[in-house]
């Protein structure tokens, strides 16, 4: 398996993810409007940008495992039952941990 392929294409979406995350920041810090009606508005988007920082957060967090399974050898074998993952499951989901029969267990 070429996991350099893989290491380019995690880091690649690590970086993206964090201008995304560095943008959310900057929206939620902007000032909010003195319009009450905009301000709610505003809120409610302020709680989107929330949950698209969280769910960003949490890619982060598998991709940041997924590359450390990398580094000591160990991507492409499923942390639960050591199979290997599909190469398929892999270029869907390239810092899936799990193969399809644990993933679907999960």
């Amino acid at each position: 398996m070429d996991t350099a392929h893989f290491e380019r294409v995690l880091l690649a979406r690590k970086a993206e993810i964090e201008r995304r995350l560095e943008k959310i920041d900057t929206d939620l810090g902007t000032l909010k409007s003195a319009d009450s009606a905009e301000r709610a508005t505003e809120a409610e988007n302020d709680e989107v940008l929330e949950e698209f920082g969280q769910v960003g957060e949490e890619e982060l967090r598998a991709i940041d495992a997924a590359l450390d399974r990398i580094a000591k050898g160990r991507y492409g074998q499923c942390v639960t039952c050591d199979e290997p993952i599909s190469i398929e499951r892999l270029n869907a989901v390239p810092h899936t941990p799990f193969c399809k029969d644990c993933a679907a267990s999960h």
